[in-house]
């Protein structure tokens, strides 16, 4: 027996609803709000909606659940509602259908989990698709008649949610990914691909939605079509639901510029493309809706094929997008000053953090005393221990352009999504920041803002992944930079945590992943370091800077053991500086020389991180070098 939605595709094109998102908005809710738990809290406003696109002609109504998921709704608080929240919105477009008396069908709406898989992402293939059969199975308690999975940027994603839906439901699957101006998915997948993908997997209605207007969603509605009909799909129903247009803001609100007339035009080259399934997604209206049924219902072939011409400007076709630059790329950076000396000279940087105001004066003059004292570089770290402070590219840059010595920018992923800190990449190479160490970054908890949402979309490799990536003269989706950068990429590793394999294991994947050289956590026993490298069984294939953290005090060394992550001292550390008393900031800086001098034959440099902004300690341990 057909299915409701694939029957009704079958017969004619079919009218959905507009924006959700855009309707709650408009009526007083705050972006920060969970749209979602509205379901629970204030139904009357959602089931209003629905009831103002009813009214408009839509014959398809889609629950207030796009990002009713584990994920999503954990930054609400909210992961323990999943079932609650989803079930309700359900019930609430149904009950709205019922009331008006129209055979509307109801799509369980399903978004993105805000999550990115491996191998950039440190989310499984698994939780996500665990995260979406949870959504999906509640949606199906509700009574929705097929599942709407939208707004995906990543195929693999999209992929996981099919797959999630196979596992519990045998309703049709309406699969709608999002796709940027080139004409590609947020992860640089071209229409045809996606094609392929969904094909394979059996998805009933698929096409494109949100990103871009009407007239980029209908460039990817041809080349699908295309694709269909070269492969022999012709009963593969498109559906297309388009943002309004680039929103703006303006006095305070989000404003969409595609006027509902302009979704009139939409609706009838839709027609013409072979769209069975339209819509409108952000910023659309009820009016935007009752615009595209007026439309549809003006077309004589409305009910049946693909309407011939109409003498309304035809959509371009999508200019191919070449698989390989049609240029060889080239780098026009030559390496960095601390990749020439790496393996070839004793490598000495002193870390520096960035001041917790706008005067960068302190770092600058420590960066100065470092340089007479003949480091290599300056490390500058970024927001350590999760507390606000400059940003560590600016005073980077500073440091490189006022003091003239090459830096090592901290770089972590706790703040940045996937699409930003590639940006901020491209910006730190422009302006000459080229040494990048790796790192995830402390949690938002341990600093000042414990309540601030950290991004993580990647760990510490896959930022590593991101980087050789950028190297070869490609974006992470695989799209073209314009030419190799040439970044000198460092990795950490903890020589004194306590799985030791666990920390080996993650080390040889930052290797194999393109790192060129490792920077160790601080340690103050060179045996710890030994212990490391037989539990890595081998030696270490790039050069390896050991980092040194002179102690100030025995309190100071307290401190560090116990509430700092990432730091552990030896018990003789500890027990000499309890011993040193008031001599503690001596005694520091004598095991410190002690260490660098031991350790000077297991490594190929050394990184000091000096306390307090007591650059000159780092200074005076330099001297054991000679």
């Amino acid at each position: 027996m057909a299915q409701p939605l694939t029957a009704r595709l079958a017969e004619r094109v079919t009218l959905a609803d507009g924006a959700m998102g855009t309707m709650l908005y408009a009526a007083g809710i705050g972006l920060d709000e969970c749209f979602d738990a509205l379901n629970l809290s204030r139904p009357e406003i959602v089931a209003g909606v629905h009831r103002a696109y009813l009214a408009a002609g839509a014959e398809v109504l889609e629950t207030n659940t796009f990002g009713a998921n584990r994920f999503k709704l954990e930054h609400f608080g909210l992961s323990a509602k999943v079932r609650d929240i989803n079930r309700r919105g359900a019930k609430l477009a149904r009950e709205e259908r019922e009331v008006a008396g129209l055979p509307a069908l109801i799509g369980g709406s399903i978004g993105p989990t805000g999550r990115t898989l491996p191998p950039f992402g440190t989310t499984s293939v698994d939780e996500v698709r665990a995260a979406y059969r949870e959504q999906i199975e509640a949606l199906l308690e509700g009574g929705v008649d097929f599942l709407s999975i939208e707004t995906i940027g990543a195929l693999e994603e999209m992929v996981a949610a099919v797959q999630a839906a196979r596992d519990v439901s045998d309703l049709p699957i309406v699969a709608l990914m999002t796709f940027a101006e080139d004409g590609r998915t947020l992860n640089g997948t071209e229409p045809v691909m996606v094609v392929d993908a969904l094909v394979e997997l059996g998805v009933e209605v698929f096409g494109a939605n949100c990103s871009v207007g009407p007239r980029g969603i209908l460039r990817v509605a041809r080349e699908m079509r295309r694709r269909l009909d070269e492969c022999g799909h012709r009963d593969v129903a498109l559906a297309c639901m388009p943002n309004a247009g680039w929103p703006t803001h303006v006095g305070g609100r989000v404003i969409y510029p595609s006027s509902p007339e302009y979704f009139g035009g939409f609706a009838t080259q839709a027609l013409e493309v072979g769209v069975r399934l339209i819509g409108g997604c952000c910023g659309t209206t009820p009016e935007h809706i009752r615009a595209m049924r007026r439309a549809l219902d003006a077309m004589p072939t409305s009910r049946g094929a693909a309407a011939p011409a109409t003498g309304l400007a035809p959509v371009p076709a999508a200019t191919p997008i070449p698989t390989k630059p049609a240029i060889e790329l080239v780098a026009t950076d030559g390496p960095t000053e601390i990749a020439t000396k790496l393996g070839r000279d004793f490598v000495v940087s002193v870390e520096i953090d960035p001041p917790k105001g706008f005067n960068p004066a302190k770092a600058l003059e420590g960066a100065r005393l470092l340089k007479a004292a003949g480091v290599d570089a300056i490390n500058v770290a970024d927001s350590p221990m999760a507390r606000v402070r400059m940003s560590a590219l600016t005073l980077c840059y500073l440091i490189q352009h006022q003091v003239g010595i090459e830096t090592i920018l901290h770089f972590t992923t706790r703040d940045r999504s996937l699409m930003g800190l590639q940006s901020e990449l491209l910006g730190a190479h422009a302006v000459g920041v080229r040494n990048i160490l790796a790192l995830t970054g402390d949690p938002p908890s341990l600093g000042d803002y414990p309540d601030s949402s950290a991004v993580y979309d990647v760990d510490s490799i896959g930022l590593v992944r991101v980087l050789g990536r950028l190297n070869a003269g490609q974006d992470s989706a695989g799209a073209s930079i314009g030419r190799l950068a040439n970044f000198t990429i460092a990795c950490a590793v903890d020589p004194t945590r306590e799985d030791l394999a666990e920390e080996a294991r993650r080390l040889r994947a930052k290797l194999a992943a393109g790192a060129d050289f490792v920077m160790t956590q601080p340690i103050y026993d060179v045996s710890v370091w030994h212990r490391f490298l037989e539990i890595y069984a081998g030696e270490i294939p790039v050069p390896v800077l050991v980092g040194i953290l002179p102690l100030q005090s025995s309190k100071h060394a307290e401190f560090l053991h116990n509430e700092v992550p990432g730091i552990t001292l030896t018990d003789d550390a500890r027990d000499r500086m309890r011993r040193a008393g008031a001599n503690g900031r001596r005694e520091g800086v004598k095991m410190a020389q002690q260490l660098l001098t031991d350790l000077r034959p297991h490594a190929q440099g050394v990184y000091i991180m000096p306390s307090f902004g007591r650059y000159e300690v780092a200074a005076e341990v330099m001297e054991a070098l000679g």
